[in-house]
Parts: structure tokens; sequence; C-alpha cells
């Protein structure tokens, strides 16, 4: 078992019973604007995430299709928890922007995914995290990029 905190929440969270459903509500409530998606954390591990949402009317837009905005939300959900998951003690984040291209429609239920590559953390004072979503059948719906400041944790007093 890994030695990060939220990491250790995860897995054991994840041998419960609809646990990974309880854990996604914990982490919601940390940044509630993320609960407006209900998302769930399907899969979290160091440099990875994987979050899901179902289609509904409270996430569509005129046309019927998911919103972006609630796919980019999905999007940021998957990357804070990786980040959260990832990042060495000596280190803290925080979002300096993100770059995303519409696809295609989004029709059904959505996957976000996040991923850096394994030492990336280690590399500079801006880590670009990318960020993907697809729709069931495996189409990329939205594409893209968010962008982190990295800088070492002020000393404590």
């Amino acid at each position: 078992m890994s030695d990060n905190y939220l990491l250790k929440m995860y897995q054991k969270a994840a041998k419960l019973p609809r646990g990974r459903r309880l854990f996604s509500i914990m982490f919601s409530r940390k940044a509630p604007y993320f609960g407006t998606i209900k998302p769930l954390i399907a899969e979290l591990r160091p440099d990875y995430c994987k979050v899901t949402f179902k289609k509904r009317r409270a996430v569509e837009n005129h046309i019927g299709t998911v919103h972006v905005i609630a796919i980019c939300n999905a999007m940021e959900a998957a990357m804070g928890a990786l980040a959260e998951a990832s990042i060495p003690k000596h280190l803290r984040w925080i979002p300096k922007g993100m770059d995303v291209r519409y696809t295609a429609k989004a029709t059904s239920d959505i996957t976000a995914i996040a991923e850096v590559a394994p030492g990336a953390w280690e590399n500079g004072p801006e880590l670009p995290v990318t960020v993907t979503a697809y729709r069931d059948d495996g189409t990329v719906v939205v594409e893209g990029t968010i962008h982190l400041w990295v800088t070492e944790k002020p000393a404590r007093e």
C-alpha cells in the first residue's frame, strides 16, 4: 500500500462494497463543484486517474448532449485526484490553465482520464497533465491539457 494519504484512502475504500462511490462523494466534498456531475473515481494510482459520470438531464446542454463544461469538470476532478495521489510530499500544485478541444458529440455517459509520465513531478515549475474524455463507445469527445504550477512547499516555522 502507498504512503500517500489519498491513495491509502482510495485503496481502503475500494475494498468495501460501494467503497469507490463513498470515496468519490468524500473527494467531491473537498471541492464541492465536482459534486455537480456526481463523479465516480473508478481508478486512481500514481500519475493516473479515471473518473466516470452519467449522462443525465442535469449535465446536458440545449441539444441533449453532455455539456462540455460538465466534461471539463470531470477532467479537472481526475487531474486533482491524480495530483494529490502523485505529487512528492515536498511539493505543492495549483492549476495554471486548461486547453481543450471538442472532438465529438458527447451522447452517452462519460469517462475522463488524466495522466502524466512517471517522474514528471520533478521536471520543473510547470507540469502539463494530459486529459481526455470518452463516450461509452470509446470515441474521444474532449481532449486537452491542464497546466499546473509545481513549487516547493514553504518551510514551516
